[in-house]
């Protein structure tokens, strides 16, 4: 039993490793990987897509700043991510977005669509997170409530103590969900408008 609950710990652990390790690829495809959280559309119509190739080096990376990004022509698409250095502000939460950045060529310019993504792992266990806190508080007041729970003053009390405590652990974790995105948004953010200041294109609504 022990062996087993081991194993799948270490196939759990190896299965988050790998996830995020692809996530972070800066590849085509990885470029399409991860769970979608928020995106945007744009115009951008004083550059052209052979002008965009230009700026890249022969690999088609651009390093910036604050991150990298790599072009792929064959399918019209950038793919951009922050810089993470040990011992400084610049940790990983939990949440590490990316950003992928699909290209359609207009008759003048092209037309920009950014989505903004998270690892699955992260995206899974915070919803599983969540289901279990939150069915788990449900479960102990329906189960508090047909036992009889509420007969006695010390039962109400008990029952409003977990009920308490449940909601301050699921108020808890979206401060602490919404914190790590603003911070990786703002990174991704910054990376982002490096990207259109390097590339020299400045968006349009549309």
């Amino acid at each position: 039993m022990i062996l087993a609950g081991t194993f799948a710990v270490l196939l759990f652990l190896i299965l988050v490793v790998g996830d995020w390790l692809y996530f972070v690829q800066l590849s085509p495809d990885a470029g399409r990987y991860g769970c979608t959280i928020a995106r945007a559309q744009e115009r951008v119509a004083e550059v052209t897509l052979d002008q965009l190739q230009g700026r890249f080096d022969p690999n088609g990376v651009l390093v910036l700043p604050h991150g990298m990004a790599r072009y792929f022509p064959d399918v019209r698409r950038i793919v951009i991510r922050p810089k993470y250095r040990l011992f400084s502000t610049g940790f990983r939460t939990a949440w590490p977005l990316k950003g992928a950045i699909e290209l359609a060529p207009e008759a003048t310019g092209f037309r920009v669509l950014y989505f903004k993504r998270i690892p699955w792992s992260s995206a899974i266990i915070t919803m599983i997170w969540f289901l279990l806190v939150g069915l788990g508080t449900i479960g102990f007041v329906v189960s508090f409530l047909v036992q009889g729970g509420l007969a006695s003053l010390g039962g109400v009390l008990l029952g409003i103590g977990v009920i308490a405590l449940g909601l301050l652990v699921l108020a808890f974790g979206l401060l602490t969900i919404t914190i790590a995105y603003r911070l990786e948004d703002s990174r991704l953010t910054q990376v982002y408008r490096e990207l259109q200041s390097a590339l020299a294109w400045s968006k349009t609504p549309g």
